[in-house]
C-alpha cells in the first residue's frame, strides 16, 4: 500500500478568513485553599477585579482566558471569561511567582466572583502585605 498524502484540512479546523487561525481562549483551574492565597492572588485594582494564577505557559497581554476557580470551602466553581492583564514572567525579582493575572469580565459571572472574593476577604483587601503581584 503507497502512502497517500492525506489533507486534514476540514470546514471545521478551527481556521477562519483566509485561514488565519481562529484562537481558543485557553482554559485554566485554579483551586485557592486558604485565605492568605487568596489574598495574594486576587488584584482589587483592575476595575472589575481579577486573580493572579500560577502558570509557566507563555501568554500574552490580552488574550482571552476561561477560568475555573474554586474558593476554599465553597463547593461552587466559579466559571469566569477574562483576559491576561498581568504577566509575571520567570525569575521576576523578589522570586515572584511565575504567571499571569486575569482580569475578570464585566458580565455577570466576573462581577459575582468579585463580590464573593472580596466578602471572604473583607477588610484585609486594603492591608498592605505583598502580593503576586504588587
Amino acid at each position: 500500500m503507497a502512502d497517500v498524502p492525506v489533507n486534514t484540512m476540514t470546514a471545521n479546523s478551527g481556521t477562519g478568513i483566509a485561514g488565519a487561525t481562529v484562537a481558543r481562549p485557553s482554559v485554566l483551574s485554579l483551586p485557592i485553599r486558604e485565605k492568605a492565597a487568596l489574598y495574594a492572588a486576587y488584584m482589587p485594582y483592575l476595575t472589575n477585579g481579577g486573580i493572579f494564577v500560577p502558570t509557566n505557559k507563555p501568554y500574552k497581554i490580552g488574550d482571552e482566558i476561561y477560568l475555573i476557580l474554586t474558593l476554599m470551602e465553597d463547593t461552587t466553581k466559579y466559571p469566569i471569561a477574562g483576559k491576561v492583564a498581568w504577566i509575571t514572567p520567570a525569575g521576576a525579582n523578589n522570586s515572584k511567582a511565575q504567571g499571569i493575572g486575569v482580569h475578570f469580565s464585566g458580565d455577570e459571572s466576573g462581577q459575582r466572583v468579585k463580590q464573593r472574593i472580596e466578602e471572604i476577604l473583607g477588610a484585609a483587601i486594603g492591608s498592605s502585605r505583598a502580593t503576586h503581584t504588587l
